[in-house]
């Protein structure tokens, strides 16, 4: 059900998924940012720490003004139904109903060539980049879904076509 009903962005599957009861499966500062964003989209929001919550007086205050619930239960299972979601349940035997659910799963590097050449991740797991697409490793650029959090096809286009002109550039000058 990944991609289809078990999402990881709402600025990409929001609108999909609006006025749905929905889930968040995250915790502490990444479900809170989270569920500022997805509570523009739905009423019926739970978030699904999978374990003990980990939030501060304020972020608790504000899920709690914005009707949000928190269920601390650990998941035993997503059941689907040709990747549409039906349930998620839980360790105590409980089972909640969801349309949506979005994930916020950890990023990882599907490829060992940026730390091979040497090139610093951020903490997300990202290859570090400046404003010109330069890594920390003299010339090696990056560019893409493995040097951004905003992963879509479009963001991934548009920073190689301005990576491949800051390279054009820089080739054109050392050879001029």
């Amino acid at each position: 059900c990944w991609g289809i009903s078990l999402i990881h962005c709402p600025y990409c599957h929001g609108y999909e998924f609006r006025n749905q009861k929905t889930g968040l499966w995250a915790n502490g500062d990444r479900a809170f940012h989270l569920a500022s964003l997805i509570s523009n989209l739905t009423k019926e929001l739970t978030i699904l720490t999978n374990g003990k919550a980990d939030f501060s007086a304020d972020q608790n205050k504000a899920l709690v003004n914005n009707k949000i619930g928190i269920v601390e239960t650990a998941i035993t299972a997503v059941e689907h139904e040709r990747g549409n979601i039906k349930h998620i349940a839980f360790t105590n035997g409980n089972i909640l109903d969801f349309e949506a659910v979005y994930a916020a799963v950890p990023f990882v590097q599907n490829s060992d060539i940026p730390l091979s050449l040497g090139c610093e991740l951020t903490p997300q797991g990202h290859i570090k980049i400046d404003n010109l697409q330069k890594t920390s490793v003299p010339g090696v650029f990056a560019c893409g879904d493995n040097a951004s959090s905003m992963r879509s096809v479009a963001n991934a286009v548009a920073s190689g076509n301005f990576t491949g002109a800051v390279v054009n550039s820089e080739l054109s000058q050392e050879k001029f």
